[in-house]
Formats: C-alpha cells, structure tokens, sequence
C-alpha cells in the first residue's frame, strides 16, 4: 500500500480542549476513505488536521513525505482539496467566479488565466450540474445548489487528494447519491477521496477504507464489509441493529433496532 498522506501521533486541540491524544491515520492512495461517528467525536477535527487547518498540538500529518505544516499554503493547496462544513462565499460573487477560485493555487505572477483553467472551471462545473448557474449569484442559490458550487470549486482546484466534511449537507437524498457516485467516478480514476459522512449505510456503500471514531479514538478502520457488525455499531452509536447485505450493493446495510429494546 503506498500512500501520501498520513498522521503519526497527533494531539489535536482547541486552545484548552482536547480533542484526540496519540492519533495515527494513513490514507491509502486511490482510497474512497471514509470517517463515520457519532456528533463531537472528532471526525471533522480529524479531516481539519488532514487538510492543514489545524495544527497538531504534537506530533504531525506528513503530506509526500515531508510535515503538512511545514509546507506554504498554497504548495499544499496544489496537493490536496479541502470542501469545510461551512463554506462561506464573499458577497455579491456568481457562481462561475467561484468556482474559477478553484484555480488560484495553480496561478502565479508568471503563470496567469489560462485556456486549462477555463477548461477545469468547465467541466467542474458539469460534473457538479451547476453550469446552468455560472451568472447566478451564489448568495441567491439554495443550501443544496451552493453547496453543488462548492465542491465544484473544490473539483476545480485539481488535486489528487480530496478532502469532504459532510458533503451531503443540506442535499435532498438524490442529490446526495448523484454526489456520491460522483466521488465515487473521481475515485475509479484514481483521485483519492476522504470524507466525512453521517449516513453509516452510504458509508458502508461507498467507501474503500471506513474509519469508525468514537470520543477521539479510531475504533475500527478497515473495509466495510470487515469491520461493520452489530458490535461496532452498539460500540460507537450506542444502537443496537441488525445488518444485512444491501440488496443492490451487497455492502453492509444496517437496519436500526429499538433503542427502547436495549435498556435494561
């Protein structure tokens, strides 16, 4: 397994907060990773550290061999993608302008608009279904249409790592399978995606690589199909369940319990 990016021992906090003590993650190369847990469990602290926003207390995140953190800004946004939880776009910008933003870490003062951005604005735009809306102000759009925007800016940007806090905020449950089997083409191409999702059976469908946390623990890390039972489930969501094999995937497909049954 080879592999270009990964965390060795990492304390992540926030001022007095800590959050995970001794952490360690490697993401396989043209991996569909993906982190699931319950709320506050450091899922989206994890994918921050990752993604270079947020320094580690100890230890580091190595990024082609070399400290995440010790990179510039914009080397790092060469490498790897990032879509927050809560993107906010500048006021009175279209659509098409910001996704173009997309390209910025490829520009310099020697290296300015060129037809490859215009071509990787283009078709970011299509993959995502937002070309319609390239004059539209993004400040006029639905949650679900901006948060298309976003991750067509992030697609925009070109990198070969990609890395998604709960992408399928606020999208209704077909845009969220359009996403998905969206990452999940990028991904058969050879782009390595991270995410964090909340939906255990979309996780269980798509990813390569599952990542279960629990208070800033990895429980389990593995395939879906080999580390997902009723046990992990009781472990980390505290819901009992009973898991079957998806009648369209064969993936993992949890169907809840009461949690009325599991008390005494």
């Amino acid at each position: 397994m080879t592999h270009r990016l990964h965390a060795e021992g990492v304390t992540l906090r926030y001022e007095a907060r800590t959050i995970a003590t001794d952490l360690s993650i490697t993401i396989a190369d043209a991996s569909f990773t993906v982190i699931v847990g319950p709320n506050a469990c450091g899922k989206s602290t994890l994918l921050r550290a990752l993604s270079r926003l947020l320094a580690p207390a100890a230890g580091q995140v190595i990024l082609d061999g070399r400290g995440i953190m010790d990179r510039p800004a914009k080397e790092v946004a060469r490498r790897l993608g990032l879509l927050p939880q809560s993107a906010t776009a500048p006021d009175g910008i279209t659509v098409a302008d910001l996704v173009a933003r997309g390209r910025y870490p490829h520009q310099s003062f020697l290296r300015q608009w060129s037809r490859a951005d215009a071509q990787a604005v283009s078709l970011a735009m299509a993959a995502t279904g937002v070309a319609d809306l390239a004059e539209r102000l993004v400040d006029e759009l639905s949650g679900g249409q901006r948060q298309r925007v976003w991750i067509a800016m992030a697609l925009a940007q070109e990198t070969p790592i990609l890395l998604l806090d709960e992408p399928t905020t606020f999208l209704d449950i077909a845009h969220q399978i359009e996403l998905l089997d969206l990452l999940a083409e990028l991904n058969a191409g050879g782009r390595t995606i991270v995410a964090v999702l909340h939906d255990l059976n979309q996780a269980c469908r798509y990813a390569s690589h599952l990542v279960a946390m629990k208070g800033g623990v990895i429980v389990a890390e593995g395939s879906p199909g080999a580390i997902v039972t009723p046990d992990l489930v009781a472990r980390v969501f505290g819901l009992p369940c009973v898991i079957i094999p998806d009648p369209v995937t064969g993936t993992p497909l949890i169907v809840p319990g009461s949690r009325k049954e599991s008390r005494p």
